[in-house]
């Protein structure tokens, strides 16, 4: 995993880089690994499952949001290739990254892009919502 913390403040983690080489083995003591800090908005687990394993079925509860927020957005590649682009706070180019099927990326904070690089990649997106619409949701570096 490549945790990329921003050069304006170093503290503050901003992009995550989690390979489908970095899951754990199977005969491995660790069968989860917390890809995404607990307080980011954005959550994801690397899991890896043997054949029968299951848990309690649940749902999940509505909790009382925070007032202020910003959407976190994930990529999955399922196929292709991606080379991902990744800004610091300030708008700079802090890394690119290219991204195979079974990679994702986490973007907490900063900015991004991406160029595919390969014909049929497939992607998914995940993000924080409830999304209210592009003007509401980003403004563009450069512009």
């Amino acid at each position: 995993m490549k945790k990329i913390y921003s050069k304006v403040d170093s503290d503050k983690l901003i992009h995550v880089i989690f390979r489908k080489s970095d899951f754990p083995s199977s005969d491995s003591e660790t069968h989860r690994i917390d890809i995404a800090e607990d307080h980011q908005y954005l959550q994801l687990s690397a899991l890896t499952m043997e054949k029968g394993k299951t848990f309690k079925p649940h749902k999940h509860i509505w909790k009382t949001g925070e007032k202020e927020c910003i959407a976190q957005e994930s990529w999955v590649v399922i196929a292709g290739k991606v080379k991902c682009f990744f800004y610091d706070l300030n708008d700079k180019l802090i890394s690119n990254e290219i991204l195979n099927p079974g990679d994702c990326s986490m973007t907490f904070e900063g900015g991004h892009t991406y160029l595919i690089e390969s014909e049929n990649t497939l992607v998914y997106e995940f993000k924080t919502g409830p999304y209210k619409g592009q003007k509401l949701d980003k403004v563009f570096i450069g512009e």
